[in-house]
């Protein structure tokens, strides 16, 4: 990757680029000024979610811009309460509508289950993918996939459906690499991308981390941010400032060492968001 817009091919063949911007909590000011920053900062990947409250912000800032639709890869996510065959599809409808587009690229399950303890949640999870299938089948989106999804979460589907996920948007950084689910994926030609690729501010200050940001001369968010495309995984920074959106993006003119690679592999379990797909009591990604 020599930039932010190369790409991962997935399964089909559409592109997916190698880094994104998320905007959760992106609009909490209630204004899309943050993602007009994101826009003139030159991302065009952009990953939001109906629970997000930021799809119509999103358009809003896209408007302004006037970038035009095809110069943007834009992914948006059901929420727990969205699953099932119809309230899937009724969801994807009201998110095309938040978001002034007739079409997504990217369409994913947000979470495996709807709530703690869900049991019958293959299913759940079987009906929704159909949805999805039947949306990706229509032309409405470009690709489908899930997030958060654990390997067992995953095997109901890749057993049961048409179409298997192309995309598994799960938490990823230093300190938690979900290592058997990146795994798991990779063997099985599914996309894994990063939400939570900084850890959040739990790992600015990390002595690991902090020294390899002296030894390669770049912050420790850049350090995170290489560490994934160097795993093959694509990170969606967060940030509110246009100087650390550019600081974001200038990942491609250095590379971390094997040895380095492992080093950072290898840190202890570190800024977690203690957010579990089968048991959490508050789900906020």
């Amino acid at each position: 990757m020599n930039n932010m817009y190369d790409g991962y091919e997935l399964r089909n063949g559409v592109k997916n680029p190698c880094i994104g911007f998320g905007t959760y909590k992106a609009a909490d000011g209630k204004s899309a000024e943050v993602i007009k920053t994101a826009l003139d900062a030159g991302y065009r990947y952009f990953d939001t979610a109906s629970f997000y409250g930021t799809e119509e912000y999103l358009a809003e800032a896209i408007q302004e811009s006037k970038v035009k639709r095809e110069d943007l890869f834009l992914t948006s996510k059901a929420w727990k309460t969205e699953m099932g065959y119809e309230k899937v599809r009724q969801a994807f409808e009201e998110s095309l509508k938040r978001l002034q587009t007739d079409y997504l690229d990217l369409y994913l399950i947000h979470w495996p289950l709807p709530e703690d303890g869900y049991e019958d949640w293959e299913k759940l999870d079987l009906e929704t993918w159909r949805g999805l299938e039947e949306l990706y089948e229509e032309g409405r989106v470009r690709a489908i996939g899930v997030s958060n999804f654990l390997p067992y979460h995953l095997e109901n589907l890749m057993k049961h459906s048409k179409i298997k996920p192309m995309v598994n948007q799960i938490e990823f950084h230093p300190g938690y690499t979900q290592e058997l689910t990146v795994q798991y994926c990779k063997e099985r030609d599914i996309l894994v991308q990063a939400w939570s690729p900084i850890g959040r501010s739990a790992l600015l200050d990390h002595p690991v981390l902090l020294k390899l940001s002296e030894k390669y001369h770049v912050s420790v968010a850049q350090i995170c941010i290489r560490y994934a495309l160097q795993r093959g995984i694509v990170p969606l920074p967060k940030s509110s400032a246009y100087e650390r959106m550019k600081q974001n993006q200038d990942v491609f003119d250095f590379e971390i060492s094997e040895e380095d690679m492992y080093r950072i592999g290898t840190i202890p379990q570190s800024g977690w968001s203690r957010l579990h797909p089968d048991g959490c009591s508050e789900r906020t990604v």
